[in-house]
């Protein structure tokens, strides 16, 4: 099967629909990927052909995580970034797909892909981190925790849903008469088949969901052998465990307010530090600080002794994958619902927004984080994750969905 896949966000977006894409080739399928440019690396190191989709994610984050957690911000941020771009990735997408079998898409995407699959006549399939589909077992992770009564969890999903689709409609509508030639939709797409790269023993799945949504586990590459940097060998050699801190793709935070709180808190601690996309503070670090690039998480996090990170699901992932407690820190988004399944599962304090984080309440969560009961309940998640491939059974799954669909049972 030839297949294209489309996503657009940070690297925590793009690293595991990349993965996806080589389990898919190794399986004998033929793929490519469209993304943001700084965030393709992992295609590049995995082999995926790939090629660059228009804008620049960096910079439009900031302005996402300067608005904060609420819903109404985080819909108004990502409608911004896609619409800009719905018309150029419209177009990608439709040369991209010429002569596929089928489309993977994920995220911001979601429209775009939709309408090209419709135009082209061949099956989609959704694919993401985060759960979106409908289901009373909890409300939508972009809803604020405590914002939601639990019995509206399932009516939260279709609100959010909603209001997405409500803040796309116009730009994709646009899109779809000027490179598709195709009417307008007024409705959101339905009865697609949904694939999520998270793990069961993180956020056990659904009862009440279709048969068309999969929770697969993590997406992963395959195994490398991924060296370090003397310089990182050797401060790992120095002593017992460091700390590993990083934010990822985050920006457009307080990064000094936040680097003095956490330079106070990690006094005399060995860190791992990965300053990401936001870049170093100019406040000095000091000499128990030390500063990695970018480096596999899968190869990093079991040599820490606990992960201070935002709560990206990719993140969140691989630091209970690796079996290490965390400190949890959100800025927006999705964030605040991994930090709560971190906290339920007790591998993690509950998550303080970076916005209201004080020394105190960072030395009291990394307090619980050291905790003999913390470890022993991370350690035993990190061993039930381990037992996943995430990737095979999202290539068993769409290799049934696309076998069903072209002897006509889709």
């Amino acid at each position: 099967m030839k297949l294209v896949a489309l996503t657009y966000g940070t690297e925590g977006d793009t690293r595991p629909i990349a993965a996806l894409c080589r389990a898919l080739m190794d399986a004998g399928h033929e793929v490519s990927l469209l993304a943001n440019e700084g965030t393709l690396g992992s295609a590049r190191s995995l082999g995926v052909p790939h090629a660059a989709l228009s804008g620049n994610i960096k910079e439009d984050l900031g302005s996402l995580v300067a608005e904060g957690r609420g819903v109404n911000a985080t819909v108004a941020g990502l409608s911004r970034i896609a619409n800009a771009q719905a018309e150029s990735w419209m177009r990608q997408a439709v040369q991209a797909s010429d002569g596929c079998d089928g489309i993977i898409v994920a995220g911001l995407t979601a429209f775009i892909g939709l309408s090209v699959a419709e135009y082209r006549g061949i099956p989609i399939v959704g694919a993401g981190m985060i759960p979106i589909s409908p289901t009373r077992a909890f409300a939508s992770p972009f809803i604020p925790p405590g914002a939601c009564p639990s019995i509206f969890n399932k009516a939260s999903h279709h609100l959010v849903n909603w209001m997405l689709w409500l803040s796309f409609r116009k730009a994709t509508n646009q899109a779809r008469k000027r490179v598709l030639d195709q009417g307008p939709r007024h409705s959101l797409w339905a009865g697609h088949p949904m694939l999520y790269g998270v793990s069961p023993a993180l956020l056990p799945e659904p009862r009440d969901w279709p048969e068309n949504a999969k929770l697969c586990g993590q997406w992963l590459g395959p195994a490398d052998s991924w060296e370090p940097a003397p310089e990182l060998q050797a401060f790992l050699d120095a002593g017992e465990p460091p700390i590993y801190l990083g934010f990822g793709g985050m920006v457009g935070f307080d990064r000094e307010a936040l680097a003095r709180v956490l330079i106070d808190v990690l006094e005399g601690e060995r860190v791992v530090f990965h300053p990401g996309w936001s870049g170093l503070p100019e406040t000095s670090l000091p000499d128990n600080f030390h500063v990695i690039g970018n480096t596999p998480h899968d190869w990093l996090f079991p040599r820490m002794s606990l992960v201070i990170h935002h709560g990206g699901s990719g993140t969140a992932h691989s630091a209970c994958r690796a079996g290490v407690p965390s400190v949890v820190l959100p800025f927006a988004g999705d964030q605040f619902f991994w930090g709560r399944q971190l906290e339920r599962l007790g591998v993690a304090a509950a998550p303080v927004s970076t916005k209201q984080l004080s020394s105190d309440v960072a030395r009291q969560a990394v307090r619980f984080a050291r905790s003999a009961a913390a470890k022993s309940r991370a350690s035993k998640l990190g061993h039930a994750m381990s037992q996943e491939n995430g990737t095979a059974a999202a290539v068993a799954a769409i290799a049934s969905i696309l076998e069903s669909c072209e002897s006509g049972l889709g």
